[in-house]
């Protein structure tokens, strides 16, 4: 059985390419910071619905009286870090401690993913009878 076609499994991995790739941008981003003219790069956030929407999973409303599904109440806030508030007499608008803080996040996120990862796989070993 393949870990792809489960879809938690495969949102999950998609997740933990995506915090890799975001990762690899802010090293490079921290490299670069005393690059004149440099402007910080990052990805575009990743929306879970999306995520969902990619792994297969689909939301059911069962009963007309439950609420309508929409969009989360309270949406993520986002940093743009491609008009940067402060720049360095040379250009170069990379910020050191808000690189830090997106490497630490990032990380942090990192690691919540594989540990669901491994716990979702566990519960598997568990179904199927292995430990």
């Amino acid at each position: 059985m393949s870990t792809q076609n489960i879809p938690l499994l495969k949102a999950l991995v998609g997740r933990m390419d995506y915090l890799a790739q975001r990762q690899s941008l802010i090293m490079a981003n921290i490299a670069n910071a005393n690059t004149p003219d440099y402007t910080p790069q990052d990805l575009k956030p990743q929306s879970f619905a999306g995520l969902l929407d990619n792994a297969g999973v689909t939301l059911a409303r069962t009963n007309p009286a439950h609420m309508a599904m929409g969009g989360a109440p309270g949406a993520a806030k986002t940093q743009d870090w491609g008009s940067p508030w402060e720049r360095a007499p040379d250009g170069n608008a990379v910020i050191l401690e808000e690189q830090m803080v997106a490497a630490s996040e990032t990380l942090q996120d990192y690691n919540l993913a594989t540990t669901l990862y491994q716990r979702q796989a566990g519960l598997i070993r568990t179904a199927l009878g292995r430990q």
